[in-house]
């Protein structure tokens, strides 16, 4: 037997107490150590396969549920545990939003230990699922097979699957029937587009081997109701990607733009790949009180945009502007937050470090008539530097919403030093924002705390907090 099943425990009846770092649920073994669970719910009594031991914690799976608790609801996708996404989806919503709440306020207090105002309450999402504007799929020729499919009589003789990575498995891909997070017609796109493929012998991708045609499929939904829908293949066919795409023009005449990618490469990514517009337009359009977004294949866009709405708004409630303050916007990405704030101040200064991003920053202001807002590009610790502020001004308001591991140190410095009234810091984790209110707090006071949830039925969770000088 090797030395990793030799380790492996089962507890019993452990009660599950509160939920962690990633979603995972709580429990305490009997010699005290801490026990994560990646598929429990705080309130269950369960039993306990350990699958990992170290020094001060244990991680394991649920293998029986003793007593179920109230905090539980019914998963509403079939999918659920085997597709790895959606973790909380057996979780009542009001929960959801208690643990997030919990996780920003212990990130705040225990790494942050700063003073604190009255947190608010977090903001929820009105749509529980159907949330998101954007899902990717993967193709592949050796589907994941369920322990249930495993286990059963069932000759499998169709291995296609068009859907979703296994968690922690890049080259095994679970067939999707209906996803829960995206609006139609995404899951028959899927569907049609899998069913058509396989009808027409083309061959779905072998991560393994690097051989196939298939490779990748991205839908992207907008408010406005446009449409884009992206197929990766992985080597040119004219005859079959012709027959593909004419099939998606004809079938769903509703698609605004139509691409697609030749990528023959090791990895997926499609940013250093040249987009191919088939039918329609290369872009489509979001839209925010008035203010239109372009968002191609490469563009980041919240995705939640329903959402996205309500988290500019608190930021931009934050910041109080007057008409009179000249606004920094650190990593812009397309300038979302610049432009929606800025008919509310003198001018807004948006700073970003990909290229691309700042191009359609730029682009999309025009677009809007926008003229108080300027872009630059770069990384953010190097043109955040004292011959900018001298060139653009000392800032009245700082908004800045970095990437997850929070702001680099220079850039805390350089905050501290120009030192502006206000800094309004939206993060998309709370414990690297934590840490950089702690360096912050010299001369900064915490005055107001706002979660938002953007991501139903996972455990992220987004927040905002709005610093003011001591």
């Amino acid at each position: 037997m090797s030395r990793r099943k030799q380790n492996r425990k089962v507890f019993t009846e452990l009660e599950v107490t509160d939920a962690g770092a990633k979603g995972k649920a709580i429990a305490h073994a009997p010699d005290g150590k801490v026990v994560f669970i990646n598929n429990a719910v705080p309130g269950d009594v369960v039993d306990v396969q350990t699958t990992k031991k170290r020094k001060s914690y244990y991680e394991g799976t649920a293998i029986h549920v003793h007593t179920l608790s109230r905090k539980r609801t019914q998963p509403q996708c079939q999918h659920f545990e085997v597709c790895g996404g959606c973790k909380w989806q057996h979780m009542d919503y009001t929960y959801q939003l208690e643990y997030k709440q919990q996780e920003v306020v212990n990130h705040l207090t225990r790494i942050g230990k700063i003073e604190l105002p009255e947190i608010t309450p977090i903001a929820g999402s009105a749509s529980q699922y159907f949330y998101r504007n954007k899902m990717e799929f993967g193709f592949s020729d050796s589907k994941w097979l369920t322990l249930e499919q495993i286990r059963s009589d069932e000759v499998i003789e169709d291995r296609n699957a068009l859907g979703f990575h296994i968690a922690g498995m890049w080259d095994k891909i679970l067939d999707i029937e209906k996803c829960h997070l995206q609006q139609d017609p995404s899951n028959a796109i899927r569907n049609g587009i899998k069913a058509f493929a396989t009808q027409n012998d083309m061959a779905f991708y072998n991560a393994r081997n690097q051989e196939g045609l298939l490779r990748t499929l991205m839908i992207r939904t907008s408010s406005t109701g446009e449409l884009m829908v992206l197929v990766q293949f992985f080597k040119e066919d004219v005859a079959k990607r012709t027959l593909l795409l004419d099939y998606l023009k004809d079938e769903f005449p509703e698609i605004t733009s139509l691409l697609y990618v030749i990528n023959s490469k090791g990895n997926d990514t499609i940013y250093d790949q040249e987009v191919i517009c088939y039918h329609g337009r290369d872009h489509i359009f979001e839209e925010m009180e008035g203010l239109q977004f372009k968002i191609n294949a490469k563009s980041f866009y919240q995705t939640n945009s329903a959402q996205a709405y309500e988290l500019y708004k608190i930021t931009r409630d934050f910041a109080g502007l007057t008409g009179d303050e000249l606004v920094y916007d650190l990593y812009t990405g397309t300038g979302t937050i610049a432009q929606f704030v800025a008919k509310k101040a003198k001018k807004v200064i948006g700073v970003e470090s990909v290229p691309d991003a700042i191009e359609a920053a730029k682009e999309n202001a025009e677009r809007n008539q926008i003229e108080n807002v300027e872009f630059f590009v770069g990384d953010m610790k190097k043109v955040f530097n004292d011959q900018f502020i001298t060139t653009h001004g000392i800032p009245d308001v700082i908004i800045t919403d970095p990437p997850r591991d929070g702001m680099h140190a220079d850039v805390v410095k350089q905050i501290l030093n120009i030192a502006p009234q206000k800094v309004v810091y939206v993060s998309c984790n709370s414990a690297t924002q934590a840490r950089d209110l702690a360096l912050l707090d010299e001369i900064y006071k915490v005055t107001r705390v706002q979660p938002v949830d953007m991501f139903p039925q996972t455990h992220h969770v987004e927040n905002v907090v709005l610093l003011e000088k001591r």
